[in-house]
């Protein structure tokens, strides 16, 4: 009998867990604003400074506010978003047309927030060696197909923004079958190796492994109860929510039912 005297208190632990008030995450999938050029396949983002579309940002920011957010989340590191948030809020922070400044302090700032969490982790991303073996597996034309397939995703992204404002772009982006299509390329990598030689495999673990790694840094500095919102690139959106949503004691909360509907009105 003695053997099972741990039972009870595991149980007791267990109902503690379920008993505390869940914390709630909004993931806000985005492109980047200041078009860094980082990616495989990159939008070519407007000038989001202009009058107009910081009057499409601040409505973003209003319809995020309604969630009522004390936790904002970004895919900047830690230190480097803790140094930038601080001249934010001190006004001496230089322009910036990166979302992280844009959707991530401006809705800190506006919650009145005394710190924004970078939670992003450098990471591999070895898509040489998948080039490398399609080149000599004859495979090139199938990962060239793969890129164009990638490059028309970023180009009607690039394209909406001439006729619909940030957030009609952003509600878009965050559809459960875009997101499952961006995914997809990362699957499609899968079909690049032979035997014991699994370039894409290789590419797919390192990606899982980044995005693991952002996960667990939001969930160790999340408190139960909290409500955040973490704005990603939205090529990261899939594996984030999968993680959030299997994590117990948090919610995954939909964007969606947050962001704005507003059409662009150009002034």
């Amino acid at each position: 009998m003695k053997r099972w005297g741990f039972l009870p208190c595991l149980l007791l632990a267990a109902l503690s867990a379920h008993s505390a008030e869940p914390a709630q995450v909004l993931l806000v999938g985005t492109y980047h604003f200041s078009n860094p050029g980082a990616d495989l396949s990159n939008v070519e983002a407007v000038d989001v400074t202009s009058p107009d579309r910081q009057a499409e940002l601040q409505a973003i920011t209003d319809a995020l506010a309604r969630f009522r957010p004390d936790y904002v989340g970004v895919e900047w590191s830690a230190s480097d978003t803790d140094t930038a948030y601080d001249q934010y809020r001190a006004g001496t922070l230089p322009p910036s047309r990166n979302e992280v400044v844009q959707l991530g302090f401006r809705l800190a700032a506006q919650r009145k927030l005394k710190r924004v969490h970078g939670l992003d982790v450098p990471g591999d991303f070895p898509f040489e060696a998948v080039q490398a073996w399609a080149k000599a597996h004859g495979r090139g034309p199938d990962l060239a197909k793969l890129l164009e397939q990638a490059m028309a995703i970023t180009g009607r992204i690039t394209a909406q923004q001439r006729d619909s404002s940030i957030g009609q772009v952003l509600r878009s982006m965050n559809q459960p079958g875009e997101i499952a299509a961006g995914q997809g390329f990362y699957t499609q990598m899968l079909r690049f190796g032979d035997g014991d030689d699994q370039p894409g495999v290789t590419l797919n673990a390192e990606w899982a492994k980044r995005n693991l790694a952002i996960c667990a840094r939001l969930l160790q500095s999340l408190p139960p109860g909290h409500r955040a919102v973490v704005f990603y690139g939205q090529g990261h959106a899939y594996l984030l929510r999968r993680c959030i949503a299997e994590a117990p004691g948090v919610q995954l909360v939909e964007a969606n039912d947050y962001l704005p509907d507003t059409p662009r009105v150009a002034r």
